[in-house]
């Protein structure tokens, strides 16, 4: 899956969990072998994206490594 793809993936997602979806973004962040999804939200809702224990976050982060594993970089999401 295309990084565009995957960065529209995880935006829809995050959307549907937080309150504020408006202020939702999704940033593509590039290096040498790796892209960084930097994900945005309101602080309000940095709870309920994260997750108890930190479980929704890792299903997000599982779904972006198992949409991207024939990419040639590795792509990672951070919450910031």
């Amino acid at each position: 899956m295309p990084i565009q793809a995957t960065q529209a993936m995880v935006e829809s997602l995050v959307k549907a969990l937080v309150e504020h979806p408006d202020e939702v973004s999704v940033k593509p962040i590039e290096g040498d072998n790796t892209v960084v999804l930097e994900v945005q939200v309101n602080t309000e809702d940095a709870g309920k994206v994260i997750g108890k224990k930190g479980r929704t976050i890792n299903a997000l982060r599982t779904l972006v490594r198992a949409a991207t594993s024939r990419h040639d970089k590795k792509v990672m999401m951070e919450l910031v």
